[in-house]
């Protein structure tokens, strides 16, 4: 009789990991009779947990003026958030509003004609007026001034308005591309706003004072309220989120305990042996037979499995690359969903040892990374590589 280890990965407390066993057990059961599952539960006795109630987590403050105080830059934190995800949002925002085209009276001037006429002597400069936040500004306004946005907006705004609107969304551009780079240097919101107010300027903005805020009433509805209720909610996110992070921290730097718990498990098997294993279960299975030789285990199955990738950045605690994988390792088989941003790819590291097997849930991240458990197509490919 084939015993087949299952492993769950990380975050999974009771009661959901005997719900998720059972799945699994139900699951493989139905394609192969004659199984042994047995449940390797180390989320219990191994789990990151806050030893001390969360004394690390710092109180709810806003900005060191006391809980949550209101003041500059506190309300106007989420909606640069918006921004910098879509530069664009406040322009949509104004153009939504603009109404139907309309035909201008013979003589009259678009209104969009003096901030493009101001877009072309800004990017003259280049670079130069948003130095301090980073490179670039000049891709940022060619691109605001062939944007189809730029037209309709102008028609709903003041030309003040429309100059502070097109000065953050330039900004928003500039810090976005650090984002997007994973650039090491980010400029504090004081000198982004500082930034701001001098494109706004030179858009055509009267001086309205050395800060500009975020002033789209859809923004702050839509952002203000959901930033300041994250601050406050810090402790209940970090309880709830901290098992799954706090697992891998734990584990990567205190595994060993996880691992000789495996070995013991698999030491009182009959072989074949097959272990089925879930994203940081994947890590442990893989530390476990790469460190210990264990004949009885036949075939070894990840799925959303990071340890390619620790192997491939030199993380693996059991080997460091380019060595290779040990010959005492079982047959491979590593299946990943290419939705799923934390599984990894493992025949380019190990020629001829591991086969990667794409099985698609049609769920977007992060529901792709916990889908593999309901999808036939797992249950498929296990079933028909079993010992």
């Amino acid at each position: 009789m084939t015993a087949v280890v299952f492993i769950h990965g990380t975050g999974v407390r009771e009661p959901g990991f005997s719900a998720l066993a059972g799945r699994f057990a139900a699951g493989v059961s139905a394609l192969r009779g004659g199984l042994r599952v047995v449940p390797y539960y180390w989320g219990g006795a191994h789990g990151a947990a806050l030893a001390a109630g969360g004394a690390s987590l710092p109180p709810a403050t806003g900005t060191g003026r006391g809980p949550l105080a209101p003041g500059p830059g506190d309300d106007d934190t989420a909606d640069w958030a918006v921004l910098y995800a879509d530069p664009y949002a406040e322009l949509a925002l104004a153009a939504a509003g603009s109404g139907p085209a309309e035909e201008l009276p013979p003589g009259s001037v678009p209104p969009d004609l003096r901030v493009r006429a101001r877009l072309a002597d800004l990017l003259a400069e280049g670079d130069g007026p948003a130095a301090e936040l980073g490179p670039g500004l000049a891709r940022a306004v060619a691109d605001l001034a062939a944007h189809p946005l730029l037209a309709p907006a102008a028609a709903s705004l003041a030309p003040d308005d429309l100059a502070e609107v097109a000065a953050r969304c330039l900004t928003a551009q500039v810090v976005a591309g650090l984002l997007d780079t994973d650039a090491p240097l980010v400029p504090v919101g004081v000198t982004r706003d500082a930034v701001v107010g001098r494109l706004a300027a030179v858009l055509g903005a009267s001086a309205r004072g050395a800060e500009r805020g975020v002033r789209s009433l859809a923004l702050r509805v839509a952002s203000s309220a959901a930033s300041r209720a994250v601050v406050r909610r810090r402790r209940a996110l970090t309880e709830a989120a901290h098992p799954a992070a706090g697992d891998v921290l734990r584990y990567l730097s205190r595994g060993e305990a996880v691992r000789a718990g495996l070995r013991a498990l698999i030491a009182g098997l009959e072989p074949p042996v097959a272990i089925v294993a879930h994203s940081l279960g994947g890590i442990i299975a893989l530390d476990t037979l790469v460190l210990t030789p264990l004949p009885q285990v036949r075939l070894l199955v990840t799925a959303g499995s990071q340890a390619p990738f620790l192997y491939e950045s030199g993380s693996l605690p059991s080997l460091e690359h380019p060595a290779p994988l040990p010959a005492h390792v079982p047959d491979w088989l590593n299946l990943y969903d290419p939705r799923d941003l934390l599984s990894y790819l493992g025949t380019g590291l190990f020629p001829g040892r591991v086969t990667d097997i794409a099985v698609d849930s049609r769920q977007p991240f992060p529901a792709a990374h916990s889908a593999y458990w309901t999808n036939s197509e797992v249950y498929r490919h296990i079933g028909e590589r079993l010992p």
